[in-house]
């Protein structure tokens, strides 16, 4: 003792989808925001888990731009020291590419390019071969997730295989740890012991990344230590070990696994909560939310049904409609097509966007139809998955608005003013709190929206909404049934605990019970 028994991988988490035009060459310049953190038995597992928890849209280290090269192309790119490298390396090692060239190329060890060769030999026996029990097993080892088998072998799988969960010794078997974490592998031994406690899982944010940090990591903490003061049991999922969420004593258990449904429906079968908190672990966390309600998992606080309406525009457009509340015209769009359409309707500048994400992640004020198009090209990939929302760009004053509705009350703690104009992400503009500028009506306005807005949605927890003022209108821009950035700054100045409060409204108390008071 102490004997360690597990590998652990980081993998960071580059800003690039967001700085479309930034450099990607790598050197002696920080440039990562962040990391994921994955642990397993073997490194083949292990580099399999940090991929797909690095939420870059891969669940191996196959990447569609690297397949659709030559060999040449592939050899010559091996030289490129990127973000990307290792999606080359891997399809460099596909391709025939001997681990001695790729060495002598890039200068990484042979040991990591051997483990690298391990999983392509999986996968090509997946490719070619039956779907053999055997042949399924060492897949899950190497760390393939069940849709992954499924789509290499063009096969259901019948019998999914259940993981256990490991412990990491947090007292190096020196004596008990009173305070463990797990990692999910396959093997015969679980070292986890369920209780028959009431208990709630809160699942994090994943890696920090622009727009999307510790604020979010503040709130699950938070929203921990209020369902412990209700006498729960706390859960807590996450993968990015830059965090307090997942220091091994904030919550009752922690998982340290990655936030794809298949990882977090494991934990979850095995913990079997009352139910989920989705809406402290910012986008990462409300995109499960409906897959996990699909498996019959319930959602605390705000359901499915109101994050769809809020985050679908032509729901949410509905919604605004009946509770009459202006927005700038737009449209879904799916194709560069569509968004010339669009921009031709609602007319120069527009503001162009991917739906479902956060962090301000390719936003962009477009005044012409080539900028339009070059941005349809270079910075998104617009599909019916991924629609793209086109608004007319209002210039006026933001405004952003943190609430917390119970389904019947709304507690808005404060309104908070942006110094710079409307369109610069709210992760990347400075607000002022009280505002300085805004007209006793406007304020009132925004009161009054963010009351119809919040029950209009029945929402229970916490909301975000911001607002454009111009010439004394206000107008909607964005509305996020989830925690948000501001939140730990407007609870620290206002002193009310917004965590605290929104979780005790998901877990069913009012917010007059909670002692506030119109």
């Amino acid at each position: 003792e102490p004997a360690l028994d597990y590998v652990v991988v980081k993998f960071p988490k580059w800003p690039f989808d967001k700085f479309v035009y930034a450099k990607r060459t790598l050197g002696t310049q920080m440039k990562a925001t962040g990391e994921v953190m994955a642990i397993a038995p073997t490194f083949e597992q292990a580099i399999m888990k940090a991929v797909r928890g690095a939420e870059i849209s891969h669940d191996t280290l196959n990447d569609k731009e690297f397949a659709e090269l030559s060999n040449a192309s592939v050899y010559d790119r091996l030289s490129v020291c990127d973000d990307r490298r290792i999606f080359c390396v891997y399809e460099a090692l596909k391709r025939g590419i001997t681990v001695e060239q790729i060495h002598n190329i890039t200068l990484i060890d042979e040991w990591f390019l051997e483990k690298l060769k391990n999983l392509i030999a999986v996968e090509n026996e997946l490719k070619n071969g039956e779907l053999t029990e055997d042949l399924y097993v060492r897949a899950k080892n190497k760390g393939f997730l069940d849709r992954t088998i499924e789509k290499i072998t063009g096969r259901k799988v019948e019998n999914p295989l259940v993981p256990v969960y490991k412990m990491v010794d947090t007292c190096a078997a020196e004596f008990e740890a009173a305070t463990p974490y797990y990692y999910s592998t396959y093997a015969e031994e679980d070292e986890v012991e369920v209780s028959d406690k009431k208990k709630v899982a809160v699942l994090g944010s994943g890696p920090i990344r622009i727009g999307q940090g510790v604020e979010f990591d503040y709130c699950s903490v938070h929203s921990v230590w209020a369902l412990k003061e209700l006498g729960y049991e706390t859960i807590i999922i996450n993968n990015n070990p830059e965090t307090v969420s997942t220091d091994f004593d904030t919550s009752d258990r922690l998982y340290f696994e990655p936030l794809t449904i298949e990882d977090v429906l494991n934990i979850l079968d095995k913990e079997k909560p009352e139910g989920v908190i989705v809406q402290f672990g910012g986008q990462t966390a409300i995109n499960l939310a409906g897959p996990l309600e699909k498996a019959g998992i319930k959602i605390l606080g705000s359901s499915v049904e109101s994050i769809d309406r809020a985050e679908d525009r032509e729901r949410f457009d509905e919604l605004l409609t009946s509770c009459n509340i202006p927005r700038p015209k737009g449209h879904t769009v799916f194709d560069t097509e569509g968004a010339l359409k669009a921009a031709a309707d609602v007319g120069y500048p527009v503001m162009v966007r991917p739906s479902y994400v956060l962090g301000g992640r390719a936003m962009e004020i477009v005044y012409n139809d080539d900028e339009l198009k070059y941005y349809m090209t270079n910075a998104v990939k617009a599909s019916h998955e991924h629609p793209v929302l086109v608004d007319h760009y209002l210039q006026g004053t933001e405004v952003e608005v943190d609430a917390i509705c119970d389904g019947k009350d709304v507690l808005i703690p404060g309104i908070m003013e942006h110094i710079e104009r409307a369109g610069v992400h709210s992760g990347d503009s400075i607000a002022v709190y009280p505002p300085r500028t805004l007209a006793e009506s406007v304020i009132k306005t925004i009161i009054d929206y963010t009351n119809r807005i919040s029950i209009g949605l029945e929402v229970h927890g916490m909301i975000n909404i911001q607002y454009i003022v111009r010439n004394n209108e206000v107008f909607v821009i964005e509305v996020n049934p989830r925690s948000s950035r501001t939140v730990p700054f407007l609870s620290k100045v206002t002193t009310i605990q917004m965590v605290d409060v929104a979780t005790k409204c998901a877990m069913g108390q009012s917010i007059r019970e909670q002692g506030y008071r119109p």
